[in-house]
């Protein structure tokens, strides 16, 4: 697993006290989204189809800490967006350090090398950058040429300048398999401390719909990468029952509150992924007054085609407390990679559209990709 025993032995402290508190929901990772603007357009990013006006507006140095404060979950995961487009972010990175929270800083890294000096290296910070595979994948992915070996250096130079380095993986539909066990003995050789994967989320708003994955195709490419992986010790940054859940060995109902959203708008219902039910004004009311039980597989059409890390991880690690036999068991053999899967979800179908009082929401062909928005 690509992550310290530090990091390990604090979040599992942090789990054992909210348990010994009889907590049945707690935040794991605070997912911090401080703008919506990026400097890329990749085709399967919803991130960015807002209005300018929109991508524009920034969340305070006192806000993002605010919600650190107000959320107290243990890892702070900065998304966007790019945030290092964000200028106030070296001074949300340093409180979030004073704090003793985990921070990953996730980054495109086209900005790395420009702002890489304006943050401490620290076992409190990670750079998580994004990589969806090898050099023709990613730049196909981001639409943009040149990208990867833009990262690829970044990766080196932070990890020179003593900066903790992770990679953050998303497949989308024709990934082949070999490909992607190519890529991680690549990442792996670059001396990255972890791998995040997770199959994209289809987004309404992603410039192209063909490229997102159901569940069964994501538990057969899984399975593919993983007999591929047996024996090669690759940093994966996740819990091994989350692995077996990829892989089609585990049955699990999302955990939205185990990564909530603090974004330009609010305390985003119910997850990281989709805006459903609105936002709360604050993280109490996100928890308290959350109808959790509409969403999740089976539960709501978005939720259809999910098995995301930011939904799951958390359900994982609930089920390794519960069943630490079991995970001991998936630790020690890995995953398994034949024999039969665990049933499909349900699928949940979309209400027929009503004639009034629809929710409006900004159509594909309007947004305009040529152009990386940049402040």
């Amino acid at each position: 697993m690509g992550i310290p025993l530090k990091q390990q032995y604090k979040i599992g402290s942090y789990i054992i006290g909210q348990k010994l508190r009889g907590n049945k929901r707690y935040p794991l990772v605070l997912m911090l989204e401080p703008l919506f603007q990026c400097n890329l357009a990749c085709e399967g990013c919803g991130k960015i189809a807002y209005p300018n006006d929109i991508l524009a507006q920034r969340m305070g140095v006192d806000e993002c800490l605010g919600a650190v404060d107000e959320c107290g979950a243990p890892v702070v995961s900065i998304a966007g967006g790019e945030p290092l487009l964000h200028k106030g972010m070296p001074e949300v990175v340093a409180g979030i350090i004073e704090r003793k929270r985990f921070v990953y800083l996730c980054t495109n890294a086209l900005l790395a090398r420009k702002r890489m000096d304006d943050y401490e290296p620290s076992p409190y910070l990670t750079f998580s950058i994004h990589l969806d595979g090898n050099r023709e994948s990613h730049d196909a992915s981001v639409c943009q040429e040149g990208v990867f070996d833009r990262a690829v250096d970044a990766i080196e130079k932070l990890r020179d300048r003593g900066h903790r380095v992770n990679i953050n993986c998303t497949l989308f539909q024709g990934e082949d398999p070999d490909d992607i066990a190519a890529f991680f003995d690549y990442v792996k050789g670059l001396g990255v401390e972890g791998i995040t994967v997770s199959p994209a989320f289809d987004y309404e708003g992603a410039a192209r719909q063909d490229i997102f994955m159901g569940p069964r195709t994501i538990k057969d490419l899984f399975r593919k990468i993983f007999h591929r992986g047996q024996g090669k010790e690759w940093p994966l940054s996740h819990s091994g029952l989350y692995l077996d859940f990829l892989a089609g060995n585990q049955d699990y109902q999302c955990t939205p509150w185990g990564n909530p959203t603090r974004n330009i708008f609010g305390w985003q219902r119910p997850c990281y992924l989709h805006a459903d039910g609105g936002y709360a004004p604050s993280f109490q009311a996100l928890m308290e007054e959350t109808d959790w039980e509409k969403y999740g597989l089976g539960r709501h059409p978005k939720c259809n085609n999910c098995m995301a890390h930011c939904g799951f991880e958390a359900s994982a690690v609930e089920d390794t407390f519960r069943h630490p036999l079991k995970a001991l068991g998936v630790a020690l053999r890995g995953q398994r990679t034949e024999g039969p899967m665990v049933a499909d979800p349900p699928r949940k179908e979309p209400p027929e559209p009503q004639e009034t009082g629809e929710v409006a929401r900004i159509p594909v062909e309007s947004i305009d990709r040529s152009k990386p928005n940049v402040s």
